[in-house]
């Protein structure tokens, strides 16, 4: 037996366990990205199907307090998605005498539970690449009911979420078990791929506003500058308004208009640490969605969902996913907001560097955003910064931003970098207490303020080792 049949052994195995248990209300806890929207609405449709209730929270992460709060309560079954594999401990102390499942895809701290834990790492299958926090829950949830395979393109949301796609033969595409997802979702009928421009609204946006709030791919003296968007439509020949004077989409472009836009974006984007042809790639379709509306676009949709959890709305984007029309008109007004957000974090960031005020030292870039952005904004601004061409490869860059509650977020991310970000912070753990998580490539934490400058100090040392 491989370890992929291995591992859908064992949720068949938690699956028949779950069931044998007593009827009684669940908890459901998950994380307020994308990914943990969507694992959430997976698991929520299922148990709904099943005539299971339940109780869902969105959370930005596991805390004493939280667990404090969790173990008060009287529900017997307990379901954590999307988080919850680096809080084993803390679970475990909390919720004893209590059924808890884990379906996640971070790395766990350890293997050894009593916990009911279903991670891909634990079978070593790559939680990072192969398979993300929905996924683990789709496939738990197919395992439930075979009639759940229709919400396999929930975690295809999830996965691209997380930036589970990887090169395969130079080409970005998702691998292992995100690949078997992908197939239910087509086989569903609801999804539909096809090759094109990997820009966020390609279908509803004037090509100038589609440009200027291109974050994933940064495009270099575009992203977040409309002067600058239209000044290379210019310089590319590409009229921005049609002869009765509106706005052009890109679906408006003709062939030639198009093979031009991409050799520009292309160009502007050299020298980046992605492939700067990154902008082509597989658009994934969800065929049953209205044409002008972001949920038609799997990227788009994590964006929406993202949007939700980021500006403190998950039950929109829950909403959102069960296909609750009042919830996506609400999300997509809030979509803007975020979109606005983002490029308002890129703009304080780029202000902030040219006063000196951002330390940019061999091998790591270090800034505090305080409460100028949302901490549930800075892991976004830390990944755009990454993918941009600012730093040369190796560069760490990592940001911090203080919370409502009197903390500090911290999120750290690589330029095309071989570090381990969940091993180095938790050798940063070592000379400072933090709380951390995360994967190989992007990881935060959260301190109290009264050890920032234990943690500058520490991060410090601990880089300095590092070549």
């Amino acid at each position: 037996m491989d370890k992929y049949n291995e591992f859908y052994h064992h949720i068949n195995n938690i699956v028949e366990k779950f069931k044998s248990l007593e009827k009684t209300p669940v908890r459901i806890i998950s994380h307020l990205d994308a990914d943990g929207i969507a694992a959430a609405s997976i698991l929520a449709k299922a148990f709904m199907r099943e005539n299971i209730k339940f109780s869902l929270s969105i959370i930005k992460q596991i805390s004493k307090q939280r667990m404090n709060e969790f173990s008060n309560e009287n529900y017997k079954i307990y379901f954590f998605t999307d988080l919850g594999s680096g809080s084993i401990s803390e679970i475990e102390k909390a919720l004893v005498n209590r059924q808890v499942f884990i379906l996640d895809h971070h790395i766990p701290e350890k293997l050894t539970t009593d916990l009911n834990l279903v991670n891909p790492h634990a079978f070593g299958i790559d939680g990072t690449k192969e398979i993300a926090g929905s996924g683990v829950v789709y496939l738990f949830s197919k395992f439930l009911n075979d009639i759940n395979k229709d919400m396999a393109h929930l975690a295809l949301v999830g996965a691209i979420g997380d930036i589970q796609e990887d090169y395969i033969n130079d080409t970005k595409k998702f691998s292992g078990i995100n690949q078997e997802i992908i197939k239910d979702a087509e086989i569903s009928g609801k999804l539909k791929i096809e090759i094109g421009l990997r820009m966020f609204g390609a279908q509803t946006r004037p090509v100038h506003k589609l440009l200027e709030y291109s974050t994933d791919p940064f495009i270099p003296g575009v992203t977040g500058s409309e002067e600058g968007a239209i000044q290379l439509l210019n310089e590319l020949n590409i009229p921005v308004k049609t002869a009765d004077n509106k706005w052009r989409r890109l679906c408006d472009l003709n062939q030639s208009e198009f093979k031009n836009l991409v050799t520009g974006i292309v160009l502007r984007r050299m020298g980046s640490e992605e492939n700067p042809e990154d902008v082509l790639g597989e658009i994934y379709t969800f065929v049953n969605e209205d044409e002008q509306s972001p949920t038609r676009n799997a990227r788009e949709f994590a964006t929406l969902l993202n949007a939700c959890g980021k500006l403190g709305k998950p039950s929109l984007g829950i909403g959102v996913c069960l296909d609750d029309k009042n919830s996506k008109t609400k999300a997509f007004s809030l979509l803007m907001d975020y979109k606005r957000e983002i490029i308002n974090a890129l703009n304080w960031f780029y202000a902030k560097r040219k006063e000196g005020l951002v330390l940019e030292e061999k091998n790591f870039v270090l800034f505090n955003t305080e409460h100028n952005i949302r901490d549930t904004l800075v892991g976004v601004l830390t990944s755009i910064i990454s993918k941009s061409n600012l730093y040369p490869d190796g560069t760490l860059i990592i940001a911090m931003a203080y919370t409502s509650d009197d903390e500090i977020k911290v999120s750290v991310r690589g330029v095309n970098s071989t570090i381990d970000m969940k091993k180095l912070l938790d050798k940063i753990h070592e000379k400072v207490d933090i709380q951390s998580g995360g994967h190989t490539s992007a990881a935060g934490c959260l301190l109290t303020m009264d050890k920032e400058q234990e943690f500058i100090k520490a991060i410090k040392e601990v880089l300095s080792g590092i070549e």
